[in-house]
Order: structure tokens, then sequence, then C-alpha cells
């Protein structure tokens, strides 16, 4: 019998109840045998402890079989192969649900997380960023939301790297249905982890909670677009309780999108202003060997690389590259065909690029 799982699913208990049982009385299985005298000594409420003795007569085996056969792991606390970061948080979840094997603990994680109805700014932030540190071998977390959470997990995903959604839901149910996609192939390079029980619903008070996990995942959070109001500065606030390092990326004065942001930076979080810079300072060692600059001159030719150069996050015109490179117009649009197809840069609206790796 599987006695963690078992005491994970005892009904009435809160994740606080359990932590605190197990800590009194060394395991969960230990909680199982303990005579009802002892148990009621641990002191806990009388609600807790007659929910524990009624929850001696549940047959959780043939769940946890089928959970089994699902290709769903359930890690408690108890589990040496419980995330070593989690375990240190505050109310850290007593078990996690995941499926797909977790990420190796050794890699830096990055939380990236941000707006669901983002900017077309913020979203070639979040994918350029996710993609780069993906590619250097660091762990990209997230939610999973429309808007930046997705473009998050699509840089890693293009960079053929490890990323981790935490969802507010069970890891069953594909949440929003239109990341259906991005879903199935986080499966394919990371996994997909809950504290919730398979097949339960998406409610709103669970996202509140599931951002201590995306945090205590994680070695820094990045927020990248938020508004005054954002769950993402949630995200934020249980990073600091946690000790994580807090990074923003800076907005416009007068754009809500980045008022969130903007107040991050007010009260101290990092500014991350250059995507290179930023990565150089997390002194991140590619698993490749390689740094992004190093892999930038072997993928690019000489004027493909001055192209790229003058290319930011900020939507360009041809008549501005034009400008800046002092290239002929044919010879541009060739080199911007080039790199378009080579998935460096996007052309967001007609004849204006935008970088993309």
């Amino acid at each position: 019998m599987n006695y963690e799982y078992w005491f994970a699913n005892i009904p009435g208990l809160t994740n606080y109840a359990r932590l605190s049982l197990v800590a009194q009385a060394g395991s969960a299985r230990e909680l199982y045998f303990l005579p009802e005298r002892q148990l009621k000594s641990l002191g806990a409420e009388e609600k807790v402890t007659e929910a524990v003795i009624a929850g001696r007569k549940m047959d959780t085996e043939r769940a946890y079989t089928a959970l089994c056969g699902d290709g769903i792991s359930f890690i408690s606390i108890e589990d040496s192969a419980y995330p070593a970061r989690l375990k240190t948080i505050p109310d850290a979840p007593y078990g996690i649900y995941a499926k797909g094997p977790l990420p190796d603990g050794k890699e830096k994680h990055v939380a990236i997380v941000g707006a669901r109805m983002c900017s077309e700014y913020g979203r070639a932030v979040a994918t350029e960023l996710g993609r780069q540190l993906a590619a250097l071998g660091a762990c990209v977390v997230s939610g999973m939301a429309r808007g930046i959470d997705s473009a998050a997990h699509e840089g890693a995903l293009l960079a053929d790297g490890v990323t981790c959604a935490v969802l507010g839901c069970g890891v069953d149910v594909c949440y929003p249905k239109s990341a259906g996609q991005i879903y199935r192939q986080i499966l394919n390079r990371g996994c997909i982890l809950s504290e919730y029980p398979p097949n339960t619903p998406p409610l709103a008070a669970y996202f509140p909670q599931r951002n201590r996990i995306i945090s205590g995942m994680s070695d820094l959070v990045v927020v990248v677009e938020a508004k005054e109001r954002s769950g993402s500065l949630i995200t934020a606030d249980c990073a600091l309780e946690q000790g994580r390092d807090i990074y923003a990326v800076p907005g416009r004065l007068f754009d809500k999108l980045s008022a969130g942001c903007n107040d991050l930076i007010r009260q101290g979080a990092g500014i991350l202003s250059n995507i290179d810079e930023f990565i150089q300072e997390l002194d991140l060692c590619g698993a490749r060997g390689m740094s992004v600059e190093h892999l930038e001159k072997i993928l690019l030719e000489k004027q493909e690389r001055l192209v790229y150069s003058c290319v930011d996050l900020r939507p360009k015109s041809i008549e501005e590259l034009l400008a800046e490179t002092e290239l002929l117009l044919p010879d541009l649009a060739q080199i911007l065909a080039g790199l378009s197809q080579k998935g460096f840069i996007t052309e967001v609206f007609k004849n204006r690029y935008i970088r993309h790796i």
C-alpha cells in the first residue's frame, strides 16, 4: 500500500494539517498504524484526528493502481524524488501529481509569468527569454495560461529544451483548452504537475495557490507584463516570501500592462532590460557548451548577423532596417526572408519585424 497517497486523499484535511501530522508522527505509514490514543495525543484538532481515523477505512489501492496506469506519478514530501526547492518553502504541498519526469534538480529553474491578455511585445519577450534560457540548459517554469505563460513554454520548446507547467487543476485536465498542443509538447520535453488530484476542475480559487508552487520550483521569477492587480504579482509575492530573486521587464509609463512590472522595479526587483546581459548574470553554462552569441555566429552569415543585430523586440519597418544596415532593398528582403525561415525573426505586421530567438 502507498501510505503517502492514502494520507494525501483523506478528505477534510488542510495541507497545513497534513504537514503538521507527518512532522509529529514521522511518516504517513506511522499515522496509519498509530494507536488512536497516541494519535489524539499529537495535539491536532479533534476533527483532524477523527478524519484520520475514518480515513483508515478507505481503500485507495485500486485508485493508486489506476493512477499509475494513466502515467501519473504521486510524489509526497516524504519521497526523495520530491523537488528539493519546493520542499523548503512555507506551506509546501504535502504531495504533487506529475505527468512526465520531473526536471533534474541540478539545472537552473527560471519561472516566467505575466499577463494572459499580453501585448505582441510581451509575447515576443517571453518567447525569446524562454528559448534562450532553455537553449543553455535551464528549465523554464510557468503556468500554461494564455499569453505570457504559454509563450514562455513555447520558447523553451522551440529550443528543444526542458519546461515544466504547474496547473491549477488536475494534471490530466488541459486548461485552457486552447493549450492542447503545448500540453502535449510539454509532456515530450518536461512535465505537467499539480497539487490537485486528477480530474480536478480549474476553479478560480486554485490558481493563487498554484502560484506558490511556480515560484517554489524556481530559483528566480521573471514577470514580463502585469497590470496593477495581476495574478502574476501573487507569484512575485510568493517568490519574495520564499527568498527567490524577482526580475521584471520595464514598460512604458502609461501602459496598463506594464504598471505591475514598473511597480515591482520601484520596490526593488531586478530590471530585465537586456536578455543577453540577464543570461550572463545567471552564469548559465549551456548543455551544448555554447553561449547564445556563439550559436548565432555558427547559424548566421555576416550580413544576416548585421540585420539580426538591428532587429529587436519592438517591431521595425523595412525602411528603418534599410537606414540602419545600409543594404540594398533586394538584399535586405532576401536576408529577412532567410532569418524568418530559420526562426530568428517574425513578421508581426506587413513589412515589420521583431526578434524571435
